[in-house]
């Protein structure tokens, strides 16, 4: 009698797919959160700092992981987060002020 073996993912692989479920999840809270829906109050400056912490997340986790910068030098991987940092901060600033 054979049986089959299914190969497990290595540990890479289950972290990629986590952080893709992350990205899913991060993605319909920030759905769920937007104007329009049944439970949403409407477009409050908090609202919209919490939809901009949530796609800066979602950038960080795309670069780190499925642009594999996790795996660059220490300087590329400070430079992306300073760049998302400040590119986020702007946005936010931008549409508050």
């Amino acid at each position: 009698m054979t049986t089959l073996s299914i190969p497990r993912p290595d540990k890479s692989t289950r972290t990629v797919v986590l952080v893709w479920a992350a990205l899913t999840v991060i993605t319909i809270v920030a759905w769920r959160l937007a104007p329009g829906h049944a439970d949403s109050a409407g477009l409050s400056d908090g609202l919209v700092a919490g939809i901009v912490v949530l796609a800066m997340i979602k950038c960080r986790l795309v670069i780190r992981y499925f642009m594999e910068v996790r795996y660059a030098p220490r300087w590329l991987r400070l430079a992306t987060d300073g760049w998302l940092l400040v590119l986020w901060v702007t946005l936010l600033g931008i549409y508050l002020y």
